[in-house]
């Protein structure tokens, strides 16, 4: 595929789960050039077998998803066997860091391999696709010229509120965006949480399963979102980025 060397192509998927409703309107999401290249791939690096070759299967055809070499990123990083990994780089072909969801590189273990594959000479590149970060910060309205992403949150309280409050410091010492992500079971509460502790005018946005027919984005100043509310368990399934401007 490379005319100048093995390349590590950087992989997007969707950004839900092979077999979820709504999952094959995710994957329309990545543009042909990256199709083109995911057909042509013969060695993948991923973050879960199974779901790697559930969303593989379909893009490699007519090549037999048995053929397709498929190794797994230790959940150990520091027990990763990166030679083993990048073998097919050192052999001359090309691989595949396929995301688990979205575009990888961003808070996901591939950008561990991308260090690797840098530090050992190979070309990296990366293919177009969805990036949940950067739909919800597109959609929010809150402003991309600084912004920060924060993983996951504290899942108790008060370490959760504590950590709320840090971010809305930080956001109005820097004028930035803070973003962050939840299990989809604990959306309300994080919800709550942070229309308990943010003040009043902070502005809290959140982005619930971008990419899908179902995608909602909302933006309201904390003291408005009392009246928005989504009804009953409307949060207690869906993907959430939430984002806070002070």
């Amino acid at each position: 595929m490379s005319t100048a060397g093995p390349v590590l192509w950087m992989v997007p998927t969707s950004l839900l789960p092979p077999g979820q409703p709504d999952e094959q309107a995710s994957r329309s999401l990545l543009p042909p050039q990256t199709l083109q290249v995911i057909a042509g791939l013969r060695h993948f690096v991923v973050e879960n077998a199974r779901t790697a070759r559930a969303f593989l299967k379909p893009l490699v055809a007519p090549c037999p998803i048995q053929e397709i070499q498929i190794q797994e990123l230790d959940k150990h990083h520091e027990q990763q066997d990166w030679a083993r990994l990048l073998a097919p780089l050192a052999a001359g072909q090309d691989l595949g860091m396929l995301s688990e969801s979205g575009c990888p590189g961003i808070a996901d273990p591939g950008a561990l391999l991308a260090r690797q594959a840098h530090a050992r000479g190979y070309a990296v590149r990366p293919l177009v696709g969805p990036s949940a970060i950067l739909l919800a910060l597109i959609a929010g309205g809150l402003g991309g010229q600084c912004f920060r992403f924060n993983g996951y949150l504290p899942h108790r309280s008060p370490a959760r509120e504590s950590a709320l409050q840090a971010l809305e410091k930080s956001s109005a010492q820097g004028r930035q965006t803070e973003l962050w992500i939840e299990t989809p079971y604990r959306n309300e509460a994080v919800l709550q949480a942070a229309l308990r502790t943010l003040r009043p005018q902070t502005l809290l946005s959140l982005a619930l399963d971008l990419g899908t027919p179902a995608e909602e984005v909302r933006t309201h100043r904390v003291a408005d979102w009392k009246d928005r509310l989504p009804a009953g368990d409307a949060l207690k399934e869906r993907l959430a980025v939430f984002s806070l401007l002070a």
